[in-house]
């Protein structure tokens, strides 16, 4: 990592744009009351990540993937790394139905732009996967949204000083 960044979770940036609140409390005071749908998001990763690495034709899955970016001082896993035609592309896997769920395409943003840090390759697209409607969701990772992250990191790094 960035010797003056100590390394923030890629999942505190989909906290903050969804509460910047409910980041601190999280990060900083550590305070996290599990609920139902907590609770149901967390056995959804649990299956995503327990599964085994895959190939299906040109198709590879690689499962609970840990990702890092030394210069954005941040670490996470994704769910899902998938390679087709020698493009990667990170899947995030969540709990509810497809929707506006900008703090979803950030966390997806972030993983790839660890992915692209880790291998040297450019990263367009990625999906997040909505459990309940059994639907993908294609993402485009547009400078906006990288510009978001970015934005993102540096205020959760904020708080959390």
């Amino acid at each position: 990592m960035n010797e003056e960044l100590v390394p923030i979770p890629i999942s505190a940036l989909n906290q903050y744009d969804y509460c910047p609140r409910r980041c601190w409390l999280m990060y900083v005071a550590g305070e996290f009351l599990p609920n139902p749908y907590t609770v149901e998001g967390e056995l959804l990763h649990e299956r995503a990540h327990q599964g085994v690495d895959t190939k299906r034709g040109e198709l590879l899955q690689l499962r609970h993937v840990q990702v890092y970016s030394h210069r954005l001082g941040l670490i996470g896993y994704a769910d899902v790394v998938e390679e087709r035609a020698g493009k990667l592309y990170p899947v995030e896997y969540k709990r509810g139905r497809k929707g506006e769920w900008n703090n979803d395409r950030l966390q997806l943003c972030a993983q790839a732009m660890c992915l692209e840090e880790m291998t040297g390759r450019p990263i367009s697209k990625g999906y997040i996967y909505y459990a309940a409607s059994h639907r993908r969701e294609l993402v485009e990772l547009t400078p906006e949204v990288r510009t978001q992250v970015l934005k993102a990191a540096q205020r959760v790094r904020a708080i959390i000083a």
